[in-house]
Formats: C-alpha cells, structure tokens, sequence
C-alpha cells in the first residue's frame, strides 16, 4: 500500500535541519551566531541580517575570522558600527 518501516522513516528523519528556517537571511543569521561562537545572541544576528547591508556584514565577520579574539560578537559588532560609521562620514 506504500507504507514504510518505521526504522527507515527514523533513520531519514533530523530535527535540526531547517528547524523554523524560511527565509535565507535566517540562514545567514544563524550561520553568523556559529561562526562567531556566540549562541546566547542569536536573536541579534538574525535581525542584523534582516536589515544590514550583507556586504558589510560578510566585511564585519572577514575582519573578526583573520583576527584571534577571545570575544569574537563583541569585536564582530565593534567592526560593523565603525564601518557604518565610515560610511555615514562619506556621504
């Protein structure tokens, strides 16, 4: 009739993949918090990938990789409100 094993069904089955992502830039929101080992934020990165330019996003967390910080978010949201900054200042 089509019905399958539960044991097959299980073993396809994850519950981490894709949990409530729709949108790519929730994608990109929780693959911030990860890269920047900041969990406890991820509420933040999400909105900040909704609203903030992604360039100057991906700029923000290419300074933050190259460098050894212990405190990666922090040093990640330093670099994006003097790069914002620098931007205001040129127009």
């Amino acid at each position: 009739m089509g019905f399958e094993q539960v044991g097959k069904v299980l073993k396809r089955f994850d519950p981490q993949s894709g949990k409530y992502i729709s949108r790519e830039f929730q994608s990109f929101g929780l693959y911030l918090c990860q890269k920047l080992e900041d969990p406890k934020h991820k509420t933040l990165y999400l909105r900040l990938a909704k609203t903030t330019p992604r360039f100057l996003l991906d700029e923000a967390l290419s300074f933050v990789m190259d460098s050894n910080a212990n405190n990666k978010g922090a040093l990640f949201m330093w670099k994006l409100k003097e790069m914002k900054n620098a931007k205001k200042r040129k127009k």
